[in-house]
């Protein structure tokens, strides 16, 4: 496993460990069951303890940083990989964290998410073997772990976007505290009237991004349960300004008025998603291809990590799905990448994406502790 080392200051209050460790293990993974288009092929990259949301930190000639947060483990690692995007090390660099699923890079430091805080670890990528104790953004989110964790970036905008998800399946929370996604200007300070809400009713998103060229927030959002297997769908949602409401708790998916809510609200009353998703899939991160690896047909196209149902009588999900976006708008939902659920059982489940600068497209999988790599042979 490596070698473990004390780190001198307290992190979670607890002490923390520091762990070094090689990036693959001996443990085989069955990923000749994973089913690409043709000319792509799928590598493990490396083996991170229930992996989810992952980050890119500085990228040089010699190779760069991925940092990736975890939820029920607690961690957060930075894995290190050479100039032929090798993995080659893997360094424990906080544990003892509550559902730090969460992890976003900004001029040298790495921000956490934390449930109700959000944490800054200060010139991180020299300070990898040594962490510093981490700094409080803000420690005032809401405290429910009930869509809890969260998927964290900072937007074209400079400020740090951070959701908020519904403390329960179908309710009608105070939509200033939750069901929403706010912004910071993390640069005044977090509790400095620097927060705002950017968009509502969107009751448990994991994964968003910024549409290349025209900056535009899109967003999966996870639909609710106990309406059956086929209802309602998850929502791929696009939020080209600050002051759209996607309808939740009263609507979902555009056109369905919820049982317990809907005669409260039109759903006319609430922007539709971009494009439905299917029902249950769990769909968490998601990215534009911003790469140059993969066909010409893939680029500025949205992947997304589907997690998979625990819902449903039929599982579905546990893939990576591809919207396709001519001229900016979805006409098309399909797989991209399946095999991770076989009949009824499932030995992976996607977390997140996220483009390399090489143009491979890096895959979390937070049930089997792995991150993959999909490439495209010319």
């Amino acid at each position: 496993m490596g070698r473990i080392k004390l780190v001198g200051h307290m992190a979670a209050a607890c002490l923390a460990l520091l762990l070094v460790f090689p990036a693959t293990a001996a443990e085989p993974l069955p990923l000749e069951l994973i089913k690409l288009p043709p000319g792509f092929a799928i590598e493990l990259w490396a083996r991170v303890d229930n992996a989810r949301q992952m980050t890119l930190g500085r990228h040089g000639s010699s190779g760069g940083t991925l940092f990736v947060g975890s939820m029920r483990a607690g961690k957060v690692h930075a894995v290190r990989y050479d100039e032929n995007y090798r993995a080659t090390q893997i360094i424990r660099i906080a544990d003892g964290l509550q559902l730090p699923v969460g992890v976003a890079y900004r001029d040298g430091s790495l921000y956490v998410s934390a449930v109700s805080r959000i944490l800054r670890y200060d010139d991180i990528e020299r300070r990898l073997e040594h962490p510093p104790a981490p700094v409080a953004v803000t420690d005032k989110l809401p405290t429910e772990t009930h869509h809890g964790w969260k998927f964290i970036a900072f937007g074209p905008d400079g400020k740090l976007y951070v959701p908020v998800g519904a403390p329960c399946n179908i309710c009608a929370p105070d939509a200033e505290r939750y069901a929403n996604i706010l912004r910071m200007d993390v640069s005044k300070g977090a509790d400095a009237g620097s927060v705002e809400v950017y968009a509502r009713g969107v009751r448990n998103s994991v994964g968003f991004d910024w549409q290349p060229g025209s900056g535009e927030l899109w967003f999966t959002d996870n639909g609710r349960d106990l309406l059956g297997d086929e209802l309602p769908p998850d929502e791929l949602n696009r939020a080209p300004r600050a002051g759209m409401n996607f309808g939740y708790p009263y609507c979902h998916g555009g056109d369905l008025p919820d049982p317990e809510f809907g005669a409260q609200h039109n759903c006319s009353e609430f922007v539709p998603p971009a494009q439905k998703l299917g029902p249950h899939v769990a769909a968490l991160g998601m990215r534009f291809y911003t790469g140059s690896m993969f066909p010409a047909e893939y680029r500025q196209q949205i992947f997304i990590a589907e997690h998979g149902s625990w819902n449903r009588s039929k599982k579905i999900g546990y893939r990576v799905s591809l919207v396709k976006l001519p001229d900016g708008k979805a006409v098309a939902y399909q797989p991209f990448a399946t095999g991770w659920l076989q009949g009824e059982t499932a030995w992976g489940r996607p977390a997140d994406v996220l483009v390399l600068p090489d143009g491979s497209l890096l895959v979390s999988d937070d049930h089997a502790g792995a991150i993959y790599r999909i490439v495209y042979r010319r």
